[in-house]
């Protein structure tokens, strides 16, 4: 995942309500006019729309992925659904982490072992990270640096290649919230590169892709991503706007401040 492109990932969550609905959403975002240069897109629908929103498209221009996978190949998991089951539906992505997952009792290790079987399983993994405030004695910043110590433990150098960082500070994430600061962020690509470096070398830790998720629209995304310096962004409730959605990729391309 180390390329020049920008990665703009579109997180639909447990959103629309139905596959009609999925539908139209999706179709409406293929008639916006935007600019691909130098972008990859990624949607990732519900686990349950997946297949048939990949059918849907036919071109190479937008990628597909699932918002989470169980840590087991199979078994009697009853609800979960595995790695090569989303794979199967068209998926070539997966995010693991989410703060949302994490909200419901995924741990650091139960992380851990999701990429594992992700990686296994040759998946591009959008590893998602955060933490939940902010303080005046730097706590957040050794909750971050457990977060990804943890959750990468057993993720050997080799595999890194496949790995893409997703900083979404969950103060920052929800309606009426706001982005993070350019500035501040950049603050924080560097430090999460110094873990990374610390954990993979130099050259391989730097190489990492970090996106930024976090009240992210059409508004500031160009900024976020070139004054904050990080690679893409993880989109949220911005992505099920096929206008707004495109517009964003539209300014990211073209590098619009």
């Amino acid at each position: 995942m180390a390329t020049n492109k920008k990665l703009i990932v579109g997180n639909w969550k447990m959103y629309p309500a139905t596959l009609k609905e999925a539908r139209k959403t999706f179709d409406d975002f293929k008639k916006q006019k935007y600019s691909t240069k130098n972008i990859t897109t990624v949607i990732c629908p519900p686990h349950i729309f997946l297949t048939d929103i990949k059918s849907r498209f036919s071109g190479s221009s937008i990628f597909f992925g699932a918002q989470d996978i169980f840590w087991k190949e199979e078994g009697a998991h009853t609800g979960e659904t595995s790695a090569d089951m989303v794979k199967s539906a068209g998926a070539r992505f997966v995010i693991v982490g989410h703060s949302e997952t994490r909200a419901n009792g995924v741990n650091n290790e139960m992380v851990s072992q999701k990429i594992g079987i992700a990686i296994k399983k040759d998946f591009h993994v959008i590893l998602a990270i955060g933490e939940p405030e902010r303080d005046d004695h730097g706590h957040y910043l050794r909750f971050l640096e457990e977060q990804i110590t943890e959750s990468l433990r057993g993720v050997s150098r080799n595999k890194v290649q496949k790995l893409v960082i997703a900083y979404e500070p969950v103060w920052a994430i929800g309606k009426g919230k706001s982005a993070m600061t350019p500035d501040d962020l950049h603050r924080m690509t560097l430090y999460i590169k110094k873990i990374l470096m610390s954990l993979y070398g130099k050259k391989v830790g730097s190489e990492v892709p970090i996106l930024y998720g976090g009240s992210v629209n059409s508004d500031n995304a160009a900024q976020i991503v070139y004054r904050g310096e990080v690679d893409g962004l993880l989109i949220g409730r911005a992505s099920l706007n096929p206008e707004e959605f495109a517009k964003i990729i539209d300014r990211v391309s073209k590098g619009e401040k």
